[in-house]
């Protein structure tokens, strides 16, 4: 490891790291102000496009809307690919909702989740651009700033490139970033599946027609019946309800009320019995709100709107034991976990893949809280790019 980064590009790079934290901070913030949400990104990927062209990279941007530069011009692979995806939970309002607090903290929608993951992606394109050119091996980089991980996006800008693109059959290895916190490694893919309750009914004023049987009334019973069981497993599972919505008016009973419902389990088999749970108190629910109504019923339906396969890295993976050989030489004190990110996609497939922390610190993902710091974000920027030379040369069996 000493010697890789004694050679003059590889130092060269670090170097830059540590020089242009300004740059690297205000690029960060530039691309937060542009919003980004689930299923709209073009806005922002065109800005990438733009940024990794200037910075002397082939770019292309495929079906998906994923954005993929490579790094000194175009090559045919094979690839090391290095991805963080572009999109966010909840978005700025306007480009004053991303604020740098006086203790240098950025704070905002997406400026930690994925903000972190993106200006490592834009500050290795900077610092590969600015350094003498880094001796390849038999392995290109490829960055990949990808669509449509969070939520309904259901993972599908990184399901394109794992099995349509014309590239992926050329990625060996998929280092994700997502995040900044170095203190873990994810090498396990957490499976889920996301499901949408619609409950139907006749509607009416509340008055005039009350005893007809109300869709949200029936609704919140499936929703605090299913929180009340015990859903007992010896592997860790989840469930949360993120959505609910119905109704138009105080005085009226609605016809229609919908929830939506996120299942994740480390057992991917655990999630059919979580669903036939679903299932038993939805039907429950409506019966017990048909037997009061004096008129009509209500039905359900219970339909997938997303769902993430799981998968899990073996603990003697090329990719893994150069992470693990860079944190040894940085001193990064990193913990094997399991979560849902786009690696999940390439782990279910059998290819390498893991997902790290970018650099800095962070926290209040997903939330209108959400904050970033800077400090000690170059550590994170080393950690990416010596792994990537790892990778690009193959990883050696001493380490």
């Amino acid at each position: 490891m000493v010697s890789l980064t004694e050679e003059r590009g590889v130092r060269e790079c670090l170097a830059w790291f540590r020089r242009e934290k300004q740059w690297i901070n205000e690029r960060h913030l530039e691309f937060c102000r542009i919003p980004a949400p689930t299923f709209r990104e073009q806005e922002r990927a065109a800005w990438f496009a733009t940024q990794f062209k200037q910075l002397g990279c082939a770019v292309k941007v495929d079906k998906a809307g994923n954005v993929l530069a490579m790094p000194g011009g175009e090559n045919p692979g094979p690839f090391v690919a290095v991805t963080a995806h572009l999109d966010t939970v909840l978005a700025p309002r306007s480009p004053d909702d991303i604020q740098v607090k006086p203790d240098g903290r950025f704070c905002g929608a997406g400026v930690s989740d994925n903000g972190a993951g993106l200006a490592a992606l834009l500050a290795v394109a900077a610092a590969l651009d600015a350094a003498p050119r880094i001796a390849m091996g038999e392995r290109s980089f490829l960055l990949v700033a990808n669509v449509c991980e969070e939520g309904e996006g259901n993972l599908s800008g990184m399901r394109y490139l794992c099995r349509h693109s014309p590239l992926g059959s050329q990625i060996r290895s998929f280092l994700v970033l997502d995040g900044p916190n170095l203190d873990h490694i994810t090498t396990i893919a957490l499976a889920s599946r996301r499901l949408e309750i619609t409950v139907n009914g006749p509607g009416g004023h509340s008055w005039i027609d009350y005893g007809v049987p109300n869709p949200i009334h029936a609704l919140s019973r499936a929703v605090a019946a299913f929180a009340d069981l015990r859903l007992e497993s010896a592997v860790r599972s989840s469930y949360n309800f993120g959505s609910i919505e119905g109704g138009v008016s105080v005085n009226s009973i609605p016809t229609q009320a919908q929830a939506k419902l996120d299942l994740r389990s480390e057992e991917p088999e655990r999630l059919d019995a979580m669903g036939a749970a679903l299932t038993s108190v939805v039907e429950k629910a409506l019966e017990v709100e048909n037997s009061r109504a004096v008129a009509g019923k209500v039905t359900a339906k219970i339909r997938e709107i997303g769902t993430r396969p799981g998968g899990k890295l073996p603990e003697d993976a090329e990719i893994l034991r150069a992470v693990r050989a860079v944190d040894a030489f940085l001193g990064v004190h990193a913990a094997l976990d399991c979560a849902s990110t786009d690696a999940n996609i390439p782990l279910s497939m059998g290819l390498e893949a893991l997902s790290i922390g970018a650099g800095g610190q962070g926290g209040g993902a997903h939330t209108p809280s959400e904050w970033y710091s800077p400090k000690a974000r170059e550590q994170g920027l080393a950690r990416i790019l010596l792994a990537m030379c790892l990778l690009s040369r193959g990883v050696p069996e001493t380490l």
